[in-house]
This record gives C-alpha cells, structure tokens and sequence, in this order.
C-alpha cells in the first residue's frame, strides 16, 4: 500500500497562499536547484497526485502549457481530482471523484503501490487530516511572514501530534521538514 504524503510550501506564519488562489509569489524565495531536484525525485516515486478543484484547476492551466522535464512528468503522471461540482477532469490523466471522498481516497490509496501526493489542497487536506487519512507531511517553510493569507492548517482541526522524522535547510533559506504522525 502506498502513503498518502502531503507537499505544501508555507510561510513562517503558516500561509499556504496569500488572500486570493493562487497568490504564492513568496514560493520564488526557495524555488531553486534544491527544490527542483526534490520535486522530480517526488514525482518519479509516486503513482498519482491528488487534487481538489481549486488547485486541480490551477495546476492545469499551468502545466499543460508548461516545459521541461517536471511539466513532462505533471502533465503524464495519474492525477485525481476529488470535488462534488467539477463536471469534467480534461487534463490528461485524470480521474474525478466525486462521491464519498473519504472512503474513495482510502480505497485507492490501499491499492496504490507507490506513494500518491497532494499539493496544495487546503480544504481537501482537511477533510483528510479530520479522517487521519495523511501517512506524512512534507512541509517547506519559506523564510518570510505573509501577514495574512490562506492558512495551510485552519482552526478547528483534530490535535494530531507529529513526528520530525527529518529535516534540512535549503541554500537559499527555507527549511525542508518531513513528519510522520505520532
């Protein structure tokens, strides 16, 4: 069975993005070789990335028009976009989960044979988060204070106590944190 692993960036005061989608320009502040690197060993392990609409949407209108060998690996690699209003998931490789999301995204991940991914994902992370459905999170912590934004954990969530199973610090600042729950 593969692990269901969260990979977000976030600020030091814990935004994911700033006051509207899609508002990450603080991500430029550690993207590099570094990151780059990461992002396509990630890729090549994993089976699927999961995806909400919000950044189903986004990241398809992104790498679909993208190149280089991370937009070769997004636009091929099986993606799954769970939402209740989408109507379609065009991008190539996708499938779209509609009903019982919980208890679908459990069953593929039993399935799965590889490690399956979301990035970005708020409020589908917190559905999962509440159903214990995350084997790890991978968090970026980006050197900067946002003042306001989307917060990548909101209030209200489950006490979930973690485990640093590693980290290290990036050339250009940012801390790479990898936690297993307790």
């Amino acid at each position: 069975m593969g692990r269901l692993i969260m990979w977000n960036l976030i600020t030091l005061d814990g935004y994911f993005e700033g006051e509207k989608n899609w508002d990450l320009d603080f991500h430029e502040i550690v993207w590099g070789h570094e990151l780059e690197k990461l992002s396509i060993e990630q890729l090549e392990k994993a089976e699927a990335l999961l995806f909400g609409r919000v950044t189903y949407e986004g990241m398809a209108a992104y790498w679909q028009t993208a190149k280089g060998v991370i937009a070769d690996q997004m636009n091929s690699i099986k993606k799954i976009v769970c939402s209740t209003t989408l109507k379609t998931a065009d991008w190539n490789n996708s499938t779209l989960v509609k009903d019982n999301i919980p208890q679908q995204v459990a069953d593929i991940k039993s399935k799965s044979h590889k490690d399956i991914y979301i990035f970005g994902s708020s409020i589908l992370s917190e559905t999962l988060i509440r159903e214990n459905l995350i084997d790890e999170y991978r968090i970026c912590i980006v050197p900067v204070i946002l003042g306001k934004g989307r917060p990548m954990f909101p209030s209200g969530l489950p006490e979930t106590k973690l485990k640093l199973s590693s980290s290290r610090s990036l050339e250009n600042g940012g801390i790479l944190c990898f936690y297993d729950p307790s």
